[in-house]
């Protein structure tokens, strides 16, 4: 499994492969805007009947079908062990900061060689906001699970954070409303990306916090809930401050325009 980062000008895979693993991550951590759609969310809870699995036979006419729609070169490709792999492409809609190592040196080839895992390699940790809408574009198996997907996302940011607190949704856009629906650990995006075919109005996968209602607070280790802390006071102070500024601003209208009232005469 591969990613490319559309933010960047990297490209690494996920197999650890040291050919693959060319990765600049000079964007990574910077906020994007958001695209703000007319388009309402509604996240659905409801449970669907698994597909039926189909045979060697049915999956090669699906996947022919799905080459012929295809603009670019991102097809996909039948084994021979009956699997296939393809692309897809997971936006990022991580509202909340991650926690990553403070200081971190550039990989070398002895490290993607030995499957060295630098974000290891250091006890200090920091909170970043990863690029709000991203979009990380995955070469995957039909194998690849969502819970594979997930792992390797946050594995390539060298985020720490558990993956058990992000989540990937499936999205798709009827009578003007997005619909959005929590996809199992266990399922295969790469499935679904088939049975839509290309079009990502159709089918599209978005990366979020897992949400569940309460925060459980036991989840998080000590430094991240430091780093909330300090996250925490430094918004009430930015709030603090624009409230005053506006305050003070309305106070300085008023001041001008009694002043105004007492110079005129009568």
């Amino acid at each position: 499994m591969t990613v490319d980062n559309s933010m960047s000008s990297g490209y690494c895979s996920l197999d650890e492969d040291l050919e693959d693993c060319f990765f600049t991550a000079k964007t990574t951590f910077f906020r994007s805007p958001q695209n703000k759609s007319s388009a309402k969310n509604v996240t659905l809870t409801v449970e669907e009947d698994k597909p039926k699995t189909p045979t060697i036979q049915e999956l090669k006419q699906k996947i022919d079908s799905y080459n012929s729609k295809v603009n670019n070169c991102l097809l996909m490709k039948m084994n021979e062990d009956g699997t296939y792999t393809g692309f897809i492409k997971v936006h990022l809609k991580l509202r909340r900061p991650v926690t990553v190592p403070a200081t971190i040196r550039p990989q070398t080839i002895h490290d993607a060689l030995k499957e060295v895992n630098l974000a290891n390699m250091t006890e200090k940790r920091t909170s970043f906001y990863l690029p709000l809408d991203a979009i990380k574009q995955l070469h995957i198996s039909s194998t690849t699970t969502v819970s594979e997907v997930i792992q390797g996302l946050l594995k390539k940011f060298m985020v720490m954070d558990n993956p058990q607190k992000f989540a990937l949704f499936k999205q798709m856009q009827k009578d003007g409303q997005v619909l959005s629906q929590k996809l199992s650990l266990t399922e295969y995006p790469l499935y679904l990306r088939l049975l839509a075919g290309p079009d990502t109005d159709i089918l599209s996968f978005v990366l979020k916090e897992n949400e569940t209602g309460e925060v459980e607070w036991d989840d998080f280790s000590i430094p991240e809930l430091q780093n909330f802390l300090v996250i925490l006071e430094r918004e009430e102070k930015d709030k603090i401050q624009q409230v005053q500024k506006k305050y003070d601003k309305f106070k300085q209208k008023l001041q001008e325009a009694l002043k105004e009232a007492n110079g005129k005469p009568g």
